[in-house]
């Protein structure tokens, strides 16, 4: 039997939250329950682990098969991803205030609205214009630098650290607000 996720409109709205938050309760109470913590940047540690990097820096030397279970996890949410792109959405385009995309089409974003992701920073162009280049590597040494000094990264400390009651989490997650913010209102605009 074939179904035809297209045509089941249900699928494309976004769940509530009244679904989503309670299905991430549950999953952070197995975890709990397991003696296990949720976190992307752990899983970063462990690749790098994986490929020999513990040869190099003492950071990455721990035994990864303890964390193999984390893998799981990004592969979990690779898979939904591309299922949820692929066979549950029919618009690309993420559902954003009209005023917002007026301000990102005044500073340069004309796919603001149209796409998941703005082709003027993710378009394989990016890579000819230096500017973006220098962007991105800074801002990946910044996130890097930071999910490491914080011990942990955003999804990390926000989702699994708060549920479990962790007051280092609650001043990362504060961190990350008042750098995003700043970010967002200050250098954002200087920058572009």
């Amino acid at each position: 039997m074939h179904y035809n996720f297209r045509k089941m409109n249900w699928i494309y709205e976004p769940w509530p939250w009244y679904v989503a938050g309670p299905m991430i309760t549950f999953i952070m109470f197995l975890l709990i329950m397991v003696d296990k913590t949720f976190g992307m940047s752990s899983n970063l540690s462990t690749l790098c682990n994986l490929f020999g990097a513990g040869k190099i820096s003492n950071i990455f030397k721990f035994d990864w098969k303890t964390k193999k279970w984390n893998l799981i996890i990004v592969l979990g949410a690779i898979i939904g991803g591309f299922i949820a792109a692929n066979f549950m959405t029919n618009d690309l385009a993420v559902n954003i205030n009209p005023s917002t995309i007026q301000d990102l089409h005044a500073l340069g974003f004309e796919s603001a609205g149209k796409n998941y992701l703005p082709t003027e920073l993710f378009s394989n162009h990016i890579f000819t214009n230096v500017k973006s280049i220098a962007i991105l590597a800074v801002a990946g040494l910044l996130v890097g630098f930071g999910a490491r000094y914080a011990g942990g990264c955003t999804s990390g400390h926000a989702i699994s650290g708060l549920s479990n009651l962790q007051a280092p989490s609650l001043l990362a997650v504060i961190g990350f607000f008042a750098g995003g913010l700043t970010m967002i209102y200050f250098i954002f605009p200087l920058i572009f």
